[in-house]
């Protein structure tokens, strides 16, 4: 157990903000984030097949469970993940996490059929997900405060490389190799991101006493009202992204003219844009304050759905691209700043149970956002399906501004940094 603890002397309120060991945390957080959350904002790719080919008898609705199980399950089960790592580190829960997550990713090869889908990706890869997105994401928290939107901007690029690297990899190999080859190549590059990250992660002090004893679902944190603002702001960051992300190559395919490559490109744009969006504002957060560029950020997507994806998504492809590109930019920033805007209400040794109940209730968002985006795609059209999500991302602004206001003593005070 001694080998876990990186440093035994540290205070839990004296933080490295970097140094070699820290630094190596970020790089295995890094690792562990690219298999996991980069899959489930890649996953777009695989339901698009999906509908393509082993269920196109079903509805884009129908398949979209598959997705939205698995990605509910990830962050829904933070709910639990989060106060273990608080009570027990983060050493088992990674390397259980990562054991599960592999044979996932094999078994899903074999997979045929749609309750075959939604067993072993929703309900095996929604488990195993949650045990290794909050734990990368808690470990890098105990060791940056002042840097701690940089650190985990950083470590969120491993979800934008993979959501990028993802969909060009399957995109080349379903062709050359078919379905089941292909996610076996994609399982032997997640054993090897996994192996690598449990080696360099570690916590950098003992769970606390007082951890092991609080109650493992603590709902009373809601009482918080800057709490339970920003949580209503994520549960609407959760239907725009998951519901974009799970829904634009299907949206591409169905609503428009476009190239049949044109799903697989724009996830990849828009992933690989994402990478930016994670490292450029959580620097820019350190300095003018956290919820300050989360606030920025927020407008800024807003603004390039209004003028390019509702008025120009199913009419130009190169306004496409651009707005999957600025889109990318935008979502990325809300998922690096979103940890550390939670990790500024919060104790070091909080921030699991403080994530993980956030998600919980953010996750419940996920369930429904990608069959309820199938269903108005091909119902209503793609444009009341934009309209939508711009409805969300706009009353989960209001929430959010309110919450800054909670952060602040419930005092309106524009140029304060926090």
């Amino acid at each position: 157990m001694d080998e876990e603890i990186a440093e035994e002397t540290d205070s839990e309120d004296v933080f490295p903000d970097g140094g070699l060991r820290a630094w190596l945390v970020v790089a295995g957080a890094t690792l562990m984030l690219l298999p996991s959350f980069g899959f489930s904002v890649a996953i777009g790719t695989l339901q698009d097949y999906w509908h393509q080919n082993q269920l196109s008898e079903f509805a884009a609705r129908d398949i979209g469970w598959i997705p939205s199980v698995f990605v509910y399950l990830m962050l829904g089960l933070g709910l639990l993940v989060g106060p273990f790592f608080d009570r027990y580190g983060p050493r088992w829960i990674a390397l259980v996490g990562s054991i599960g997550y592999v044979v996932m990713i094999f078994l899903l090869a074999e997979c045929t059929e749609f309750w075959q889908m939604i067993l072993c990706l929703g309900m095996l890869g929604g488990v195993t997900a949650a045990m290794l997105t909050c734990t990368a994401l808690a470990v890098v928290a105990q060791w940056f405060k002042t840097r701690r939107a940089l650190a985990q901007g950083i470590a969120m690029t491993g979800s934008s490389v993979g959501g990028f690297a993802i969909p060009l990899m399957l995109k080349s190999t379903f062709p050359a190799y078919g379905y089941a080859w292909s996610l076996r190549i994609l399982g032997f590059v997640f054993l090897f991101c996994l192996v690598i990250s449990n080696i360099l992660l570690k916590a950098r002090f003992r769970p606390s006493p007082a951890a092991k004893k609080k109650a493992i679902i603590s709902l009373h944190i809601f009482g918080d009202l800057r709490f339970s603002l920003f949580t209503i702001s994520v549960f609407g960051f959760e239907v725009v992204l998951f519901g974009a992300l799970g829904i634009l190559p299907t949206y591409a395919s169905i609503a428009t003219d476009f190239p049949p490559d044109t799903g697989f490109y724009l996830i990849a744009v828009l992933n690989g844009a994402s990478c930016l969006g994670r490292i450029l504002p959580g620097y820019l957060a350190d300095k003018l304050g956290r919820f300050n560029t989360l606030f920025i950020m927020i407008v800024f997507t807003l603004v390039f759905m209004l003028a390019l994806w509702l008025p120009l998504g199913t009419k130009s492809l190169p306004a496409l691209y651009a707005f999957a590109a600025l889109f990318g930019f935008g979502t990325g920033s809300w998922m690096a700043l979103t940890p550390a805007c939670v990790g500024q209400l919060c104790r070091a040794d909080e921030f699991g149970r403080y994530y993980g109940s956030m998600y919980f209730v953010a996750s419940l968002a996920t369930l429904v956002c990608i069959p309820i985006s199938g269903e108005l795609v091909q119902t209503v059209g793609p444009e009341a399906m934009v309209g939508f999500f711009c409805c969300i991302l706009a009353l989960s602004l209001m929430s959010f501004i309110f919450s800054r206001w909670a952060c602040l003593g419930r005092r309106w005070v524009l140029r304060a940094k926090i």
